[in-house]
């Protein structure tokens, strides 16, 4: 592990403080770790450096709208290969909320998840990108032919 020294305005350290204590970290350190990786994760979705990518997709739509809930499953379908799972609740007799759980190559996964939540009847869409690089992992169990795994791991 490596330390590091920054100095902080009185002002600037008292607010930082406040949002450490406020949002439930232990100390400074883990949230400053926090805000670290989420300004290098969107550098590399920025910069396109991620190839890789999981995402959650959320959104909230009115059921009663024009066949909403055909339309999304129809475009979850046409989209097969990176849809891992969703998650639906019933937020009330006409609105549901979704959360869409994608994998893939980070330029389809992002159009996808783009596509959704621009989708007319859609509100409340958000978008949740994480980079990750392919881990392939090798395994034989006794008897049985040695076989590969590719699992996403996200990126620190």
């Amino acid at each position: 592990m490596e330390r590091f020294t920054i100095s902080l305005d009185d002002e600037l350290a008292s607010e930082f403080d406040t949002l450490v204590t406020r949002t439930g970290y232990v100390n400074r350190s883990e949230a400053v770790r926090d805000l670290i990786r989420q300004a290098l994760e969107r550098s590399r979705q920025s910069s396109n450096a991620a190839k890789h990518s999981v995402a959650v997709v959320s959104y909230v739509y009115n059921h009663h709208e024009k066949m909403m809930a055909d339309r999304i499953t129809h475009a979850h379908h046409d989209h097969h290969d990176l849809v891992i799972s969703n998650t639906h609740v019933h937020l009330d007799h006409d609105n549901c909320l979704e959360a869409v759980f994608l994998k893939g190559k980070t330029e389809q996964v992002s159009h996808f998840a783009s596509h959704l939540t621009a989708m007319s009847g859609i509100r409340h869409g958000s978008v949740n990108l994480i980079s990750a690089e392919i881990q392939i992992t090798k395994h034989t169990h006794g008897y049985r032919l040695a076989h590969t795994h590719h699992h996403l791991k996200p990126k620190n």
